[in-house]
């Protein structure tokens, strides 16, 4: 999302994109997203100061750490970003800021639920579908 400052009038700007994840570099070996994220700006001018109160929404797959299970977690987040003004600056990339914004918040090991049993240390089955038979607690 760029944001062409001359376009930033006194009553403000408000803008509204989907961007694809890959477009941010945010796919990792536990986190997948399958649709767009979907973005909505409103951007306030002061002087030398540009101002962006920015919505991020997505929904995100990662495994869980646990049970290596897949599940489905809801981002969303509001933030608000502020950029000192240049005479010379043209336009503000939002792309790196909102990229860091939501890597702030992955989890160091995603859980599909906080009372998540894992798998059995012996045969490997999910514990949260029920007990397995090879006799280890």
């Amino acid at each position: 999302m760029k944001i062409i400052i001359n376009q930033v009038s006194a009553e403000g700007l408000y803008l509204k994109e989907e961007v694809k994840s890959a477009q941010l570099d945010l796919k990792t070996d536990l986190i997948k997203f399958r649709s767009p994220l979907k973005l909505a700006a409103r951007i306030t001018r002061i002087t030398n100061a540009l101002t962006v109160d920015l919505n991020i929404n997505a929904v995100i797959f990662a495994d869980c750490s646990r049970c290596l299970s897949e599940f489905e977690w809801v981002f969303d987040k509001d933030v608000q970003l502020n950029y000192p003004l240049d005479s010379s600056d043209v336009f503000i990339d939002l792309k790196p800021s909102i990229r860091e914004e939501i890597i702030l918040d992955y989890p160091i090991k995603p859980l599909c639920s906080l009372n998540c049993k894992g798998l059995c240390v012996k045969c490997g089955k999910n514990k949260n579908e029920g007990g397995c038979n090879c006799g280890f607690t």
